[in-house]
């Protein structure tokens, strides 16, 4: 699994976000964020598609306290999938 820079600053700008508010709940959420992606490794495919155009770009919505995290990734091959966005759910879209 593979994150672009921008995947990584959105981790780091959500993670940032819930520091300045509680510790915990910013560990909570990343470890959250770390076990949704982890199943990528496995099962890419059974998240829905981010576009109709496009079988290989999808999503995956992780839960985390009264709503949750959408991730944008991409299958690459059967080996790498490669994560391109993370926003909160009540954030603007990433195809704004």
């Amino acid at each position: 699994m593979r994150y672009t820079a921008s995947a990584r600053r959105d981790v780091t700008r959500l993670y940032q976000f819930l520091l300045e508010r509680d510790i915990n709940t910013a560990e909570k959420a990343l470890a959250a964020l770390e076990r949704g992606t982890d199943l990528l490794r496995d099962f890419p495919f059974s998240c829905r598609k981010a576009v109709t155009e496009n079988p290989l770009l999808r999503e995956m919505l992780i839960p985390f306290a009264g709503s949750g995290y959408v991730v944008l990734f991409e299958i690459e091959n059967n080996t790498t999938v490669t994560i391109l966005a993370i926003r909160h759910q009540r954030e603007d879209d990433y195809f704004s």
